[in-house]
């Protein structure tokens, strides 16, 4: 059986290479990207043999924590079906834990095991380098590749459990736009450290913590073994416990994958339903689709997204041209980005038009129509501040006052957002119609249009008052400032969108007929 399952996964891997034409080429390219870059990552691991041992190990613990994550999301992110999936093997007479065994192993015959093992082995030749004895190099080596490739067959498993009724291009998307959240402000952040030969303070202290994690032990445990033997044993442990708790995982999603069937109706019923697929199947769940779709969509709420990254921007200029100076004009277009993000949905009942009778008469609770409506400028808003403050920061030079940077920017945006939820339903204006230019807007007969957009942005900075001060004092006087901004903004800007989804609801749920006189006027 064994034999006879290894022969299946490397058929299944040249058979990968046969086909139509276009197919052939793409995984030919593909194949020779993953070689170059396998080539390119050893050949600067052995470029270290005369780096410092602290310089040797930050760089594989980082890296291979990083490899070790890139694992367990590549299945959540990636629609392909497993070749090798449990459930394939249901018909077959065989043992369950012996076919546990067999699919396990059988993971390690892939291109990406290869591609890692070639750089494992690399990375233990340069810890030889380095004075490490080789059982020690090995056994980080196999302790490593065994905790990825058994990541990856679990999490591949999880997926096709939970995740395949939901799997689509969306839920794709939102997952690198989580993963890209993540590793941007890391990346600036240890771009813009100073080596200088040896580990930054900040940097090594991140490599000790990652050094006790499931994803950075194995990596760590060569390096630590030639320095601190206490520490080595400590992340061995951890190692060996997280290869533990991998492995009975894997045999208890095998055993689920055995004993569960397919539901292919489900599947047909919800494959084509974009973002309706991915939303929780729930009153707000549905408005947060139908939101998300309009503003992918519509190019009224394009036009207002791509807006704001150049009118912040553009702040940068007169302040250069006045004297200021760039590291700190700088500071100054991501906060009013964040304002900008939370007044964009002021006014987003209007844009539905006639369609808002939906949630009216269905007789949706106003709590479902507020939270559903935020949770696209959410996803947008915080994937753009969780890039752009970091990077703001890195321009400006000092690190320490990320912590009121943040606080700022969260209080304006979600200040914005709650007051935002109020004003859409109190005072809507008439905007252009669904398939007419944003830039068409309609005759408005009254000024309370712009009371209720200015409402929100006066409302919103008079909020975020104490953390703007706060910030103000750590950029000018005492650094210590900055962590009062933080947790002074987070308050102020968490309280007020509690408060606006709370108030707003209730309004939407009495002023039911009256925001459709609105609609059918407009």
């Amino acid at each position: 059986m064994v034999a006879h399952v290894l022969r299946l996964r490397i058929a299944l891997l040249v058979g990968a290479l046969r086909g139509d034409r276009g197919h052939v080429v793409r995984t030919v390219l593909a194949l020779v990207a993953v070689a170059a870059a396998t080539t390119a990552a050893c050949v600067a691991l052995l470029t270290l043999g005369d780096a410092e041992t602290d310089v040797v190990l930050a760089v594989t613990v980082l890296g291979g924590s990083a490899v070790t994550l890139g694992f367990a999301l590549a299945p959540l992110i990636g629609a392909a079906d497993d070749p090798l999936d449990p459930r394939r093997f249901a018909l077959v007479p065989l043992p369950r834990l012996p076919l546990t065994a067999v699919l396990a192993v059988a993971g390690l015959i892939s291109v990406p095991i290869f591609a890692l093992l070639a750089i494992a082995v690399t990375a233990a030749v340069v810890w030889g380098e380095h004075g490490v004895s080789w059982p020690a190099a090995a056994g980080g080596v196999l302790l490593g590749v065994l905790t990825c490739a058994l990541l990856a067959r679990v999490c591949m498993a999880l997926a096709s459990l939970f995740l395949r009724e939901r799997r689509s291009r969306e839920l794709s998307g939102l997952f690198l736009l989580a993963i890209v959240v993540v590793v941007v402000p890391v990346g600036v952040f240890l771009a813009s450290l100073e080596w200088a030969g040896t580990v930054p303070t900040q940097l090594g202290e991140a490599v000790s913590a990652l050094a006790l994690t499931p994803i950075g032990a194995a990596w760590a445990f060569p390096g630590l073994f030639a320095r601190d033997a206490a520490a080595a044993g400590m992340s061995l442990l951890v190692a060996l416990a997280t290869l533990a708790v991998l492995a009975l995982l894997w045999v208890w999603v095998v055993k689920r994958l055995l004993t569960t069937t397919e539901r292919p109706l489900t599947v047909r019923e919800r494959a084509g339903l974009g973002w309706f697929a991915v939303a929780p199947g729930t009153p707000g769940g549905a408005v947060a689709a139908r939101s998300l779709v309009y503003w992918f969509r519509d190019r009224r709420y394009i036009v207002n997204v791509l807006v704001i990254p150049f009118a912040a921007v553009f702040t940068v200029v007169p302040l250069v041209i006045a004297g200021v100076p760039l590291e700190l004009a700088v500071l100054v277009p991501v906060p009013f980005a964040a304002l900008l993000l939370g007044w964009l949905p002021h006014n987003d009942l209007a844009y539905d038009s006639t369609a808002v009778w939906m949630h009216i008469a269905s007789g949706m609770k106003g709590v479902s129509d507020r939270v559903g409506r935020l949770v696209p400028v959410l996803i947008i808003g915080i994937a753009l501040l969780a890039v752009a403050v970091p990077v703001a920061i890195s321009i400006h030079g000092r690190w320490a006052l990320l912590p009121a940077m943040a606080g700022v920017c969260f209080s304006l945006f979600f200040a914005g957002l709650g007051l935002s939820s109020v004003s859409s339903v109190v005072a809507p204006y008439p905007v252009s119609p669904p398939g007419e230019s944003p830039f068409r807007q309609p005759q408005r007969t009254g000024s309370g249009g712009a009371i209720a957009q200015s409402l929100v942005l006066l409302g919103a900075v008079a909020v975020s008052v104490p953390a703007l001060w706060s910030g103000w004092i750590a950029l000018t006087r005492d650094i210590d400032a900055a962590l009062p901004a933080l947790w002074a903004g987070l308050a102020a800007g968490f309280g007020v969108l509690l408060i606006g989804v709370t108030a707003g609801s209730m309004i939407f749920t009495r002023r039911g007929g009256r925001l459709m006189e609105f609609a059918e006027s407009t």
